[in-house]
């Protein structure tokens, strides 16, 4: 069953990026690939999934863009990936813009704190209420840190390696340059900088590069290393890497651990268990979102302005079989019983008939 994706961005015709923007107000199963400019005065309040594959320039950025997801109060995922390759990115886009310095200094904290969030092993919705000047009592039990608590270790002797490595290599390489070294490799571009012969090389043969992406990655946002623009986003060294090179301070980074893909995608291909098994139809559920879509678009509105979701999980679970019952359905009121009430039990009915009748 395929998907149906729009695209969305500034390079397309004015005409392509109205009637992409209609169809994703009005049609259901609609997925925008788009900017993130894409959205921002769109109120669609059923939107289930928020997907960042790039990382967003600050934490009020990545506030503002999750929250187009669950408006209607139903359950929403927000999902993001990225990696230091555009944290350099970012930083280059920063650096490069023609803003006042303080402008720029300004961005780059908010980068910061955005790469820090991205990194916590706390709770997400805690520390995003307290960048805002909120507070929550108790974690939130719903982020993928509280969901799936993350493992720590005593990187310390990793990271030691690694920034010995940042300072032997003339702090002018960037991550995937140093990883190649401290694994011991010897490619033409190490052994023409003679990087074959210092202490370091071959060192971190222990870990293998997809773990020390993950450290490297986080001695950025831990401020233990930084981003030369200069020279194209190398690594060096900041005043906070020396005691860690002293062996005076312990770092405990999260433990990222690879993916097992091949398992994931035989378990993505399976469809999720319906929400209650003992009162879920899923064929009443379709023929629901069916006939919402066909009086939406008899009456040119987005379906959720006909029901929303929640409504229609609510018909599903409870099967009113009369129009007293059917008002007694939270977000139907006398208006929508009026306009509506016939039509959607006429497709319970229905659906129940053919149920029983097989």
């Amino acid at each position: 069953m395929g998907v149906h994706a729009l695209p969305y961005h500034a390079g397309l015709d004015a005409d392509v990026r109205r009637r992409n923007q209609d169809r994703f107000q009005r049609e259901e199963g609609i997925v925008i690939v788009a900017t993130v400019a894409f959205g921002m005065g769109i109120d669609k309040p059923d939107v289930r999934f928020v997907a960042h594959l790039d990382l967003p320039k600050s934490i009020e950025a990545y506030y503002q863009e999750t929250g187009r997801a669950g408006r209607d109060g139903e359950p929403a995922d927000a999902w993001m990936i990225y990696g230091l390759k555009e944290v350099v990115t970012l930083r280059q886009m920063v650096e490069g813009s023609s803003a006042g310095e303080m402008r720029k200094r300004l961005e780059i904290r908010k980068l910061d704190a955005m790469l820090g969030y991205c990194e916590l092993t706390t709770c997400r919705r805690q520390t995003l209420l307290a960048y805002f000047g909120d507070t929550l009592p108790e974690p939130c039990g719903n982020c993928d840190n509280c969901l799936a608590p993350v493992a720590s270790w005593d990187a310390t002797v990793a990271c030691q390696k690694a920034l010995s490595c940042v300072s032997r290599t003339g702090q002018m390489f960037g991550a995937g340059y140093l990883i190649d070294v401290l694994r011991g490799l010897e490619n033409e571009r190490i052994l023409r900088f003679g990087h074959d012969r210092i202490p370091t090389h071959g060192v971190g043969a222990d870990l293998d590069p997809y773990r020390w992406r993950s450290l490297f990655r986080q001695l950025v946002a831990r401020g233990l290393l930084s981003v030369d623009m200069e020279r194209y986003g190398s690594l060096k060294l900041t005043k906070a890497s020396r005691p860690v090179l002293r062996g005076e301070e312990q770092v405990l980074l999260r433990e990222d651990l690879r993916p097992a893909r091949a398992r994931a995608r035989r378990k993505s291909k399976e469809p999720p268990p319906p929400p209650d098994p003992a009162t879920w139809d899923e064929a009443l559920w379709e023929a629901l979102r069916t006939r919402r879509t066909e009086l939406a678009q008899a009456q040119k509105v987005p379906p959720y302005v006909i029901f929303h979701d929640a409504t229609l999980r609510n018909m599903v679970h409870q099967r009113p079989a009369t129009l007293e019952e059917f008002a007694r359905l939270s977000g139907v009121g006398e208006t929508k019983l009026n306009r509506y009430g016939e039509a959607f039990l006429a497709v319970i009915t229905g659906v129940s008939q053919v149920s029983q009748g097989g």
